[in-house]
């Protein structure tokens, strides 16, 4: 597949210079590529006017909790001593901005650190990277006890390619808005210190139960052989939210007590 038949997909979607979108993409889901995530890269900026993708660290910089410090609902193992805890600390690396991104997220997003200039937020679990003329509105939205601010920010969609919801975050987003999937986590900020850092999302592994809510929102291109899909953001947020006062376990797993779902789950009926 060439980077002009990804350029004409997303033309096709209705993208110009004026869209604002957030991808989660894989780059294997598209089958061959000439160029690689690099052509898809340079195909997202072609088209849309603001990219903005996850630029997550976690694998890098995330830390145990110290030991003693529980929070109610967190679903989160602790160090079982300062001395773990303080070796864990040293392991860690320090949150920069050229850091790589967590390989879970894909190839693209890290190949976008690479080459795409674009800027990146400071979150040492959950960074965002964002470029075009909206970059710096959307990234600046974020701040540490608000990470999925830039989504918050987003005047536009959400671009999956090659990706089911259980990737879009966007989910999250309207979760936290009613006091679901609100977790502490831990992270290594610099050289001998660390950082709580509240609002970090849970699980996502149901999350395509939402899909046929969100299909008449929804508008859809094969590229190759990805399934690209591109979904107002606000639908997105309207969606959740319905589903979520219909059902306080909807989208969440309810059969394993040990999942962050269930964490989850109690933190909405504690909200109510």
């Amino acid at each position: 597949m060439r980077a002009d038949e990804i350029v004409d997909g997303l033309r096709q979607l209705g993208l110009d210079g004026t869209s604002e979108v957030l991808v989660h993409s894989s780059l294997s889901a598209f089958g061959y590529v000439d160029g690689g995530a690099e052509a898809v890269c340079a195909a997202l900026t072609e088209v849309c006017g603001t990219v903005m993708m996850p630029a997550g660290s976690w694998d890098l910089t995330g830390l145990p909790a110290p030991p003693g410090l529980v929070r109610p609902n967190n679903a989160y193992w602790n160090a079982a001593s300062w001395a773990e805890f303080d070796e864990k600390l040293s392991q860690a690396t320090s949150f920069r901005s050229d850091l790589p991104i967590d390989r879970w997220l894909g190839r693209i997003p890290e190949v976008f650190r690479q080459t795409g200039v674009p800027l990146r937020t400071s979150h040492p679990l959950f960074a965002y990277q964002a470029a075009g003329p909206a970059a710096e509105r959307l990234l600046a939205a974020q701040r540490p006890d608000w990470p999925l601010g830039p989504i918050e920010a987003l005047n536009g969609d959400v671009l999956l390619l090659g990706v089911d919801h259980t990737s879009n975050t966007t989910i999250h987003l309207a979760e936290q808005y009613l006091g679901r999937s609100r977790f502490y986590r831990y992270a290594k900020s610099a050289d001998g210190l660390w950082v709580e850092l509240p609002n970090i999302s849970g699980e996502s592994h149901h999350f395509d139960a939402i899909e046929p809510v969100l299909r008449p929102a929804t508008k859809e291109v094969r590229i190759g052989q990805a399934r690209v899909r591109r979904i107002p953001k606000q639908a997105i947020l309207d969606a959740t939210r319905q589903l979520v006062l219909d059902d306080p376990a909807a989208l969440l797993c309810t059969d394993n007590p040990e999942c962050r779902c269930a964490a989850a789950l109690q933190q909405r009926l504690a909200s109510v």
